[in-house]
This record gives C-alpha cells, structure tokens and sequence, in this order.
C-alpha cells in the first residue's frame, strides 16, 4: 500500500472503505428503528395468498452482525487496510517475509554452511545434500527447466551429458552464480537473404547427421568458414568459453525442426540464465549445483531408494 504513487488512489480505496462501514451501521439502526413489528407485511403478494412479512432479525444475528464490524474496523486500525495508511502496529508482508527468513536461516544457515566447506564432488555423492539440492531445485529451477529437470524449448535439459558452458560441477556452480547471457547474432543480411538461411541451415543438418539437400549444403558449407567458425570452431563442435553449441550432437536448445534451425540462423536468438548468487546465497547454489552435477549420472544418487 506504501507504494501508491499519487494520493488519489489511497483516498480511492479510504474513502469507500469508511463510506460503506458508516452506511451499513446506519442502514442496520434505521431498520432496526422502522417500527416494524412481528406479523407485519410488506404489502407484497404472490400467487395470491403468498405474502411477505417483515420481522425483525434474531437479537443473536444483528449482535454478530455488529461484531463482524467491530472486527473489520479495529482490523483496519491496527493493519494496512485503508489506503497507505501502514496500521498502528507497522505490519507489512515485506517484514513478515524477512521475518520467516531470518527464521529459516537461523535453523537450516549452519547445515548449509557445513556443505559449503565441501568439495562439490563430495557433495555430489551425499544423499542428505541431494535430498536439500533436490527441495531447492525444485523451488527455485523447476519453473524453468522442470520437475524433473529435462527442460523445454529454449531452457536446456540438465540431465543429458551436453553442456554449452561446461558440465563439470564448477562450471554448473559458476553458471547458477553469476547467470549466463547467450546471444545468437541474426544472420540473415550477412548470408544474403533467406537464400542463404536456407543454405546454411542445410549444412547445419548436414552437421548433425539429418537428412538435408547435398546442392544447399554445399553452398551453406563455403560461408561457414567465413561467418560461423569463430564460435562453433573448424569442426562446428562449439565453444564452452563463450556458450556457443555443438553444431553435431542433434541436440537444440531451440527446436530441432528444419524450420526452427531457419529462425535460429535467420533471426538469432537471445538467452538468459539469471544470477542467483545474491538470491539464494553461495551455500544453496552449491548445494544446487551439487544436484544438478549428480543428475547426469555421473554421481551416485539416492533415485532407487525413494
């Protein structure tokens, strides 16, 4: 509520808020005052003989009536409610969030700490800290690459043997860190057109052993000398240092398909892992890189005994 920008909208929730409390206590004493008594009608007739009457509420209803009011108002006074006024005890989803992290920390910082003196391999191999980098994924990664970590379209599958900026467990642990920014120039003026997408895409499936047009791949493969060696390398088989993929594996990050591997060169493509070190901390995104380093297979994990 402390956020509004301009005044008006905190007197346009205020205002309303009070307005309607104000109506419903007079609207409740007016009728309560009306005169009515048991056994009146309001004069309104159905089927004839079907007529309405007006008796008052039970004295236990209007009585939890007002009480349910008493409890929005003192509410109101005591938490944000009514516009950017913070609440007479100062309470905000903010500090009750801090709060619970300060909390959590408090219980789970020394477990985190221990495997932080850790060798990444050792931690790797121990199913406690698994069974923690596992939660953690889960929380934090899944949205991304997935409950089980096979990835989707644009986000890579951490459980295959294929790492554009290197798969051992350093490497995984710098990535979650610092984040990663990949970006694939847009080729499509440099090759001359969608003439020379097409080509180039041709000899990119060529590359990964797909099916492709021999009289295209030929032209595909004179330009890639001049505009693609410098990341994916003379034998197309990438570059770690800079992110750039295995041009041979079959493996894409953006969709396999003749078409896509077209967008791809065409148009480019722009990636981004966020950092996480400031987030989560150096103890949980080694904890995190310990899981996803074991997802390969290349550690013993705990999987046959849940």
């Amino acid at each position: 509520m402390s956020d509004f920008v301009s005044g008006y909208w905190s007197w346009f929730i205020t205002v309303p808020t009070v307005a309607g409390i104000v109506w419903l206590l007079f609207f409740t004493r007016s009728q309560s005052k009306s005169g009515s008594t048991d056994g009146e009608t309001t004069g309104h007739v159905w089927d004839e003989d079907l007529q309405e009457y007006n008796n008052p509420l039970p004295l236990w209803w209007r009585n939890l009536f007002y009480l349910t009011i008493a409890f929005g108002v003192v509410y109101l006074a005591l938490y944000p409610g009514l516009g950017s006024f913070p609440g007479l005890l100062g309470w905000t989803s903010k500090g009750e969030y801090e709060d619970e992290v300060r909390a959590a920390d408090a219980q789970f910082g020394p477990i985190y700490a221990d495997f932080l003196q850790q060798d990444l391999e050792k931690v790797a191999a121990n199913k406690d800290a698994l069974r923690i980098g596992e939660r953690l994924f889960v929380n934090y990664c899944a949205s991304c690459h997935g409950s089980d970590a096979r990835g989707s379209r644009g986000f890579p599958n951490l459980r295959d043997t294929e790492w554009m900026y290197g798969g051992d467990p350093k490497a995984i642990e710098t990535t979650i860190l610092n984040g990663r920014q990949g970006v694939m120039p847009a080729w499509e003026i440099p090759l001359g057109g969608q003439d020379g997408v097409n080509a180039m895409a041709e000899y990119v499936l060529q590359l990964s052993g797909r099916e492709y047009d021999a009289q295209l791949a030929a032209i595909g493969k004179e330009k890639y000398p001049q505009l693609c060696i410098g990341c994916h390398g003379p034998e197309a088989k990438g570059n770690p240092a800079i992110g750039a993929p295995d041009l041979t594996n079959n493996i894409w990050l953006h969709g396999g398909s003749r078409q896509s591997i077209r967008e791809t060169i065409g148009a480019g493509r722009m990636g981004r892992m966020p950092a996480h070190k400031d987030f989560l901390g150096e103890a949980k995104v080694h904890l995190l890189a310990a899981y996803v380093a074991s997802l390969t297979g290349d550690y013993e994990t705990f999987s046959d005994e849940r």
